[in-house]
């Protein structure tokens, strides 16, 4: 997979997500809210929460949303959400993961079933296609003055797996259970906040989409993305650069 168009296919996501900036405030607000029920309010003892916390600072959610999120953790009416992951096919033989945070599970399968369905793909079983991925922290620093080789020095000193870099962007990954550890290490040694530091399902390998399949396949994402159910959508999919243009037109 070309790592260009990778970066691209990122950001393409990411200018989606940015559109709907009131929905993605909500998906944050509601992990944090998770984070803190499960693990406390106290963030440096929490190191789902920092991740959380670190990841709605990046998107510049206002501090007031972020402390309603933690104090409504600690509330005893406050919602009970349950982690479910959802799998299935995509336009062009892709597959699928779809993370989900709910509060009604009938609701949430209901609509994201409908949504595959709508759109050219269909879900499927759990399983069915989540060993064609890798569950991986992932670190992204946007924009950084660290050069490509500065930053693969110190990632891995920090412990990271893996270093790669275009168009500015560094994409950084490491093992699940080291997330917190290298991104607090890099965000230290660097000087800098990333844009993102999560678990994430990395695709072990990917399928080239044409522009059909790719206009397709980012409508079908959108569908699921807009669902309040919905918290992250993964996929083995890899978009060229001549494809991305024009979707971008």
């Amino acid at each position: 997979m070309a790592g260009h168009s990778k970066f691209k296919n990122i950001m393409h996501r990411k200018g989606a997500q940015d559109k709907k900036r009131s929905s993605l405030f909500s998906k944050l607000s509601k992990e944090i809210t998770v984070a803190a029920k499960m693990g406390g309010p106290d963030i440096d003892a929490n190191p789902r929460l920092r991740l959380a916390v670190q990841n709605a600072r990046s998107n510049s959610m206002p501090k007031d949303n972020i402390q309603r999120a933690i104090n409504k953790s600690q509330g005893g009416d406050s919602d009970n959400y349950d982690e479910i992951r959802y799998e299935g096919f995509g336009p062009g033989g892709t597959a699928i993961i779809v993370e989900s945070l709910t509060d009604n599970r009938n609701r949430a399968a209901t609509d994201i079933r409908t949504a595959f369905a709508k759109n050219g793909g269909n879900m499927g079983e759990s399983g069915s296609v989540a060993y064609q991925f890798e569950r991986v922290g992932e670190i992204i620093f946007e924009d950084s003055d660290i050069s490509a080789d500065d930053m693969f020095v110190q990632a891995l000193e920090a412990g990271a797996e893996n270093v790669e870099t275009d168009d500015n962007v560094h994409e950084i990954t490491c093992a699940m259970e080291d997330l917190n550890a290298v991104s607090t290490a890099l965000e230290e040694a660097i000087g800098e906040e990333p844009k993102s530091a999560k678990l994430v399902w990395k695709a072990q390998n990917t399928i080239e989409l044409d522009l059909d399949g790719a206009t397709k396949l980012m409508k079908m994402i959108d569908a699921l993305e807009d669902l309040d159910d919905v918290q992250d959508v993964y996929g083995n999919y890899d978009i060229p650069d001549e494809v991305m243009e024009k979707l971008d037109a």
